[in-house]
């Protein structure tokens, strides 16, 4: 779902505020290490709501892996981690179990296992028991859910028209009312400890080994995992990448900077290609063009499905949108159109966005974004940072600097947040204008991991790679990096398929794509 206001639930940042304890390394007390003893699992049938487009595979079953709220206390309250597996399908080749993290935080995998096994190839289907898990808080890992209005759903606002003033009265009920109900056991529903369960998942599989495909925030779970299990990290491909020390608050600060270069980068293309649209043939008329249009929505806000959006909404509703350049063109161009008097009742639905307000749950979301780092707690130092964002990057820079939650988050992490700094194997695959996780994180990451490969699809556009339908050549190499465990000897490059040619329905891990999110 869509609304006027987005909220990123993969929750990104670098903190502004200072930390009263160093960063969490490998090098930490044994205990918080250890994981539950192999356990015997009750496997069931899953509860899995169908799905015309994707059916659910006859084979898939569910168990439930139950581990410590606070591994500190591992005699103190039990949680419930669901888990849905589908055995591999050539037993005499299985090199194991592939855990599957859809991203986030807040992402439920157990659910969404059906479109998952549509998107894997046979190749990986004949070798690996594929493992989807709901993370603690999320799905029927027992979900955290504050009991929040819609309006309380939507946490980032722009520095406008009282908007900041409103994001701050929103965002402090979102975390009282988060901590009136959970207490101190929210504390723990962190990144850390979820690979805490991870961990606790491959041994309760009998697994000497974590294989693992993260998209998105799964890339930060993924990375936390090898940082804090490196001996037990086995084949990890990590596809559209966080850079760990931007967790959190510092990934949104970066998406101001990024909604500006895909914003370049697209009156660029759209100027080389006047016959798609009526914007303007040189740069500066394709941007005189939108910055025109949002200016007509705040005098008069355009009429869309589910309501209207004003200037600030179109913003909020595009600014991811212009890293998938002929898409971005084509929304544009209609709202063009609509701001001029044509009715949007006359274009297909997906040529226009939504003013519809989004009803996803994002209290676990922001639970986890909010346990994990600390966030600045002035609103004086929100309001400074808004006002210079929104004069330097106008798209976005705004709604990024902003209050969240965590602004208002009662108590302070139970553990800093991890330096990944390790020699672990992995993959990690990356389109080059990824708005939601930009490239400049991928390569932040592949400098901390210094065993890792990065796959660049040059020119790739849109978020997520593998399984998309995107790039053959990315999704070839990651299937052979996965059946054979052989890293390539350097980075590669890819391009990605031409126009048209996607063979794969859109899928939107992490977060969901921005949902006003």
């Amino acid at each position: 779902m869509r609304s006027k206001y987005l909220t990123p639930a993969l929750a990104l940042g670098v903190l502004t505020g200072a930390l009263a304890v160093s960063p969490a390394t490998a090098a930490e007390p044994p205990a918080r290490q250890q994981s539950p003893a192999p356990a015997s699992l009750d496997w069931r049938t899953c509860d899995i709501p169908p799905d015309p487009d994707h059916p659910t595979p006859a084979d898939v079953r569910c168990a439930t892996v139950t581990v410590p709220l606070d591994y500190r206390e591992p005699n103190g309250k039990k949680l419930g981690i669901e888990i849905a597996r589908i055995p591999a399908a050539n037993p005499a080749e299985r090199i194991g179990s592939l855990m599957l993290n859809t991203g986030g935080p807040g992402g439920e995998a157990v659910g969404m296992t059906p479109m998952l096994e549509a998107m894997l190839p046979g190749a990986l289907k004949d070798r690996y028991d594929r493992i989807a898990i709901d993370p603690r808080g999320v799905g029927r890992s027992a979900p955290i859910s504050c009991g929040l209005t819609p309006e309380e759903q939507q946490t980032l606002y722009p520095y406008a028209k009282g908007g900041f003033d409103r994001g701050v009265a929103l965002n402090r009920s979102f975390a009282e009312k988060c901590a009136a109900k959970y207490g101190d056991d929210l504390r723990h529903f962190t990144t850390r400890n979820t690979a805490r369960d991870m961990d606790a998942v491959r041994a309760a599989l009998g697994e000497r080994k974590t294989h693992y495909l993260g998209w998105s925030y799964g890339t930060y779970l993924g990375a936390v995992y090898t940082q804090m299990f490196p001996e037990r990290s086995g084949r990890i491909v990590l596809d559209s990448a966080v850079d760990p020390k931007d967790a959190w608050r510092g990934e949104w600060l970066a998406w101001g900077s990024e909604s500006h270069r895909q914003l370049d980068r697209w009156t660029r293309w759209a100027a080389r290609h006047p016959e798609l649209h009526r914007l303007g043939d040189t740069p500066a008329k394709v941007r005189a063009s939108f910055w025109r249009l949002i200016a007509a929505a705040d005098r008069k806000p355009l009429r869309l499905e589910g309501g209207t959006l004003d200037g600030d909404g179109l913003r909020n509703a595009l600014w991811y949108r212009f890293d998938t350049v002929r898409t971005a063109t084509k929304l544009v161009d209609n709202l063009r159109q609509v701001a001029a008097g044509r009715p949007y009742e006359e274009f297909p639905s997906d040529d226009l966005p939504s003013a519809e307000v989004g009803t996803d749950d994002m209290s676990a979301s922001w639970a986890i974004t909010c346990a994990d780092a600390s966030w600045p707690k002035s609103v004086a130092t929100y309001r400074a940072d808004a006002r210079r964002a929104k004069a330097r990057y106008p798209l976005y820079g705004d709604y990024a600097s902003g209050t969240t939650p965590c602004s208002f988050w009662k108590d302070e992490p139970v553990e800093p947040p991890t330096e990944v700094r390790n020699s672990v194997g992995a993959l990690i695959v990356q389109n080059e204008w990824d708005a939601q996780t930009p490239l400049s994180q991928a390569k932040g990451l592949r400098a901390d991991m210094k065993g890792s490969r990065m796959l660049l699809v040059e020119n790739g556009e849109d978020h997520a790679v593998y399984g998309m339908g995107r790039s053959a050549c990315a999704d070839k190499a990651t299937t052979d990096y996965l059946v054979t465990g052989k890293l390539p000897e350097r980075d590669l490059t890819c391009a990605p398929n031409s126009p048209g040619s996607r063979t794969t329905d859109r899928f939107t891990p992490s977060w969901q794509t921005p949902m006003p999110r």
